[in-house]
C-alpha cells in the first residue's frame, strides 16, 4: 500500500489555507464596505455568520465601520443582527458608540434588540450621548 498523497489532490492544508483567505477577504470587504466583493460569496452559499478572531461578523464589522447599504443587505441574507463578539457587545451597541444612526436605524428595522450585550445598545447610546439613535430606540418600542 502506497502512502504517499496524490500530487494532484490538494492537501488538507492547502485547502484550510484557501478558506482562512476565503474568510479573511469576507471579513476585509465588510470592514470596507464593499457589497460587490462580499454579497456574491454569500449568494453562492458563504456563511452569513462568519466571525474572526474576536468573534465579529461581517455585519458586525461593515455595522461597525458606517455601511448601513451593506448592513440592510447583510440582514437580508440572513445575518443574525445580534450576535455578540467575545466581548458580548451587539452590533448595535458598536454603532451606538460609534453614532452611526443610519445604521442603527437599519438594524432596529431587521429586528436588533437594544437590550442584549454587556453594555447594551441602550446603555451605550446613554452613555455617550446618542440621542437621535435613543429616539431611534425609543421610537421602536412604543
Amino acid at each position: 500500500m502506497n502512502d504517499t498523497a496524490d500530487p494532484t489532490e490538494p492537501s488538507d492544508a492547502s485547502e484550510d489555507e484557501a478558506v482562512l483567505a476565503l474568510a479573511g477577504s469576507m471579513l476585509d470587504a465588510a470592514r470596507q464596505g464593499d457589497a460587490a466583493a462580499l454579497l456574491p460569496l454569500l449568494d453562492q452559499g458563504a456563511p452569513a455568520n462568519l466571525r474572526d478572531g474576536a468573534g465579529s461578523s461581517p455585519l458586525m464589522l461593515a455595522a461597525y465601520h458606517g455601511h448601513a447599504d451593506l448592513v440592510r443587505e447583510l440582514a437580508a441574507r440572513g445575518a443574525d443582527v445580534d450576535l455578540m463578539n467575545d466581548r458580548g457587545q451587539t452590533p448595535l451597541a458598536g454603532v451606538a458608540f460609534k453614532g452611526f444612526a443610519d445604521v442603527a436605524s437599519v438594524l432596529l428595522e431587521a429586528g436588533a434588540d437594544p437590550d442584549l450585550g454587556a453594555p447594551s445598545a441602550r446603555e451605550t447610546a446613554r452613555y455617550f450621548e446618542r440621542a437621535e439613535i435613543l429616539a431611534l430606540i425609543e421610537a421602536r418600542q412604543a
